[in-house]
């Protein structure tokens, strides 16, 4: 070994011994005025609160107590002109040295005994709205945040502020507003030697939590658990501000590696629940319990979006899933969703349907495999173009043994119970002995055709599913941000009605896919059968149920016996079916804005072969209400009859159509009629015929988004590419614009 030239030796001997001497300078210069230092740091920290954030902090001492450890006391934050939001009695806090050296500040040690915090929000002021202010824009431009670097920065902030060792006492949280309150007191916590137990009581007394685990914030390795003694974590303060009941036996959460390299924040972890009670009115009437449910999520974090890798792994009892969920933020917002399942048992999948939320599949017993896959990808700027693809295929799928529901019971006579606002109606014998029942062939055959084009135009070629309609329907909801449009069609509307209860659930939509899939691909029930049960036992009005109802009441004929006109009618009604007579006019004719839909409908049939062309709004000007129940139809405005005729769909309630003499009329009976019996009369039907310019471009527009929504609902796929049906889409949205135009244009509005 070649040894060191001691002329080297000495010049970095002259460099690092000034050096080392100016190091010990600073230091002892910094030591022995810390205690300044800090003042001076908890000066400007009290003056930043005040300015930004309006908030009075005090602190009754701080001082070291050692190389890295201060010690406060009497710690408080008060909002201006708010309730107290903290305070310490005693606070000891040690940092590590080595990171602090290169400006991390990681917590080594902390003791904190006898404190709370306490979030009011008392007639809407809140004592911690502080932390949603806005900071001020002192800069003229504006730099896009790199989620990546923030999750990583956010991450690293968060387990440098968990201490490697803590012990904790009498420290509570408590929030109170105008309806709740809620209080933890954590007893004692205490983390030591990577070891984490603590003691929370909750609402003085009412349960007794504890989370417990391993805790290695340096290492990013976390492993804990909540749970609580001798009873399931809840809190009620949920269910009375959300309706939402929740609680559980043990809830766990892993971390176990966050690496932050080539522009993405990976983060890995799991999440797992034992024994998990969910009950909301929006989700299912029953309490749902899942026994055992966990997922291995990979959150994948890049410069613009989230994401959910489709390496992590959902389980359910022993199903299994692989999802993948991205949320990109920018330039657009762009929302995607992947989940498959592979070949698993069928028995497994349905084994692991939570209790409580499939009540008419409780109990039955399949074989075979399935295998689920779902695609979902929407552009927000381009949402018509959204794509959806769900597919349940099935590898010798077969039912054992049928559970709570008999899913061939309409195969043969059976005893229908329509419900009305979750109360039972007269129950209606379904088949040849109840002189009501109309076989299928005994049903005008324009009647059906109506109604299948209006409802589900590719009946007899589908599985039960109208994938287009299902893609549409969620473009329409996401662009009115409600749940607006079912995309249903006369298999799904049969389930509902045949099988299951009217209430709008998530489980109960959810428990109607099943059962039509079911149904549809064990090849269970005839379409023939299915099209005669369904015109037999929907609403066609209040309190009309079945087709023979439907025509002697409105038409006083049989079914056979409808014209083109009154089956396009009752086509039209399907979907509202309580606000049928608001499309008539007094005088037994149908209002001007079903003109539009006559001739959507009728051109469509035609196009179809059902029936011939016309030019005379395919039977309009025919239909005529039966004259026993024209004298009670209260003359109401255009405006107010489109209104009513578009209520009373499922589990909606409109004011009452008729009129009953013998009875006093009620307040909307007054409102809309019942007292017109002069002049009052004869104004009404004078506005009636006086139809703005305004009006009749709105039923003409959407007469023409109707007649255009159906003709992109019904393209001849046949032979065409994806591509190839994207642009002739595009071509007619182009065309109904274009359309629009010029009505607009027309009436100079």
């Amino acid at each position: 070994m070649k040894r060191l030239n001691p002329k080297y030796i000495r010049i970095a001997a002259f460099i690092l011994v000034p050096l080392l001497v100016i190091f010990l300078i600073v230091g002892y210069t910094t030591y022995s005025k810390r205690e300044s230092l800090l003042q001076k740091a908890i000066d400007k920290a009290k003056a930043k609160a005040k300015r930004d954030y309006n908030l009075d902090v005090k602190i009754g001492s701080a001082h070291f107590t050692g190389t890295s450890t201060v010690s406060f006391t009497d710690v408080t934050i008060v909002p201006d002109q708010r309730d107290s939001l903290l305070n310490i009695k005693t606070l000891v806090v040690s940092v590590k040295l080595l990171p602090l050296a290169v400006g991390d500040i990681k917590l080594a040690d902390v003791i904190l005994q006898d404190g709370f915090i306490n979030l009011t929000s008392v007639k809407g002021v809140k004592n911690f709205d502080f932390l949603f202010k806005k900071k001020k824009d002192t800069t003229a431009t504006h730099t896009k945040v790199d989620l990546a670097d923030l999750s990583d920065h956010l991450i690293n902030e968060l387990l440098y502020k968990i201490p490697d060792n803590l012990a904790l006492s009498n420290f509570s949280i408590a929030f109170r507003d105008d309806s709740t309150r809620l209080k933890l007191l954590a007893k004692s916590a205490m983390i030591k030697d990577g070891n984490l137990t603590s003691t929370i009581d909750v609402d003085n007394g009412a349960a007794t939590w504890h989370v417990a685990g391993k805790m290695h914030p340096s290492d990013k390795d976390i492993d804990v658990k909540l749970y609580a003694d001798g009873k399931k974590v809840e809190l009620p303060i949920i269910e009375k501000k959300f309706r939402l009941k929740l609680n559980f036996d043990t809830i766990s959460t892993k971390l176990t590696k966050v690496e932050h390299g080539g522009g993405e924040t990976k983060i890995y972890g799991s999440w797992a629940v034992h024994n998990l009670l969910i009950h909301h009115p929006a989700l299912s009437s029953d309490n749902i319990e899942f026994p055992d449910a966990s997922i291995d999520a990979n959150v994948f974090v890049g410069s613009n979006y989230v994401s959910v890798d489709s390496s992590s792994l959902i389980h359910i009892k022993k199903l299994t899933a692989h999802p993948f969920i991205k949320y990109t933020l920018n330039p657009v917002k762009i929302y995607e969703l992947k989940i498959n399942t592979g070949w698993l048992n069928a028995a497994d999948i349905f084994d692991a349907f939570p209790s409580g939320m499939f009540d008419a599949l409780n109990g039955i017993q399949v074989a075979g495999k399935l295998n689920y896959a779902l695609n979902f990808y929407m552009d927000s700027s381009k949402l018509d173009d959204l794509q959806f693809d769900s597919r349940l295929s099935k590898d010798n799928f077969r039912i054992i043994k049928y559970g709570k529901t008999d899913l061939t019971k309409l195969n043969s006579s059976f005893v229908y119970t329509p419900y009305e606002k979750g109360k039972p109606m007269a129950p209606h014998l379904i088949g040849p002995d109840n002189p009501e029942f109309t076989p299928l062939e005994q049903i005008a055959p324009t009647l059906r055709n109506a109604v299948m084009t209006a409802e589900d135009p590719s009946f007899y070629n589908n599985h039960g599913f109208v994938e287009e309609a299902i893609r549409k329907s969620i473009v329409t909801d996401f662009k009115d941000k409600k749940f607006k449009r079912g995309g249903s069609g006369i298999s799904m509307q049969l389930v509902k009605n045949a099988y299951l209860s009217k209430e709008k659930t998530l489980s109960r939509k959810i428990e109607e896919i099943l059962i039509v899939w079911i149904i549809e691909n064990n090849r269970l029930m005839s379409k023939n059968r299915m099209l005669e049960v369904y015109f037999n036992i929907i609403e066609w009005g209040r309190n009309i149920y079945g087709i023979s109802e439907a025509s002697h009441y409105y038409f006083g004929k049989s079914p056979s016996e409808l014209t083109l006109g009154e089956s396009i009618y009752l086509a039209s009604i399907v979907p509202y079916p309580k606000g049928g007579l608001y499309a008539f006019q007094p005088d037994g004719t149908l209002r001007p804005g079903l003109h539009g839909y006559f001739n959507l409908i009728g051109k469509l049939m035609a196009q179809k072969g059902y029936t011939q062309r016309d030019t005379n709004a395919y039977g309009f000007y025919s239909v005529r209400l039966r004259e026993g129940l024209r004298r009670a139809i209260a003359p109401v405005d255009t405006a107010t009859a489109d209104s009513l005729m578009k209520q009373g769909g499922d589990d909606n309630e409109i004011m009452p159509a008729l009129e009953d003499p013998t009875k006093k009329p009620n307040f909307f009976q007054r409102l809309f009629g019942k007292k017109d019996t002069t002049g009052k009369g004869e104004e009404e039907k004078e506005k009636l015929k006086e139809k703005s310019a305004k009006e009749k471009l709105k039923d003409q527009v959407e007469a023409l988004k109707q007649e255009y929504k159906l003709k992109i609902d019904n393209i001849d796929t046949a032979g065409k590419t994806r591509k190839e049906i994207r642009q002739e889409k595009r071509r007619l949205r182009k065309e109904q614009d274009d359309k629009e135009d010029e009505l607009k244009a027309k009436a100079n509005l």
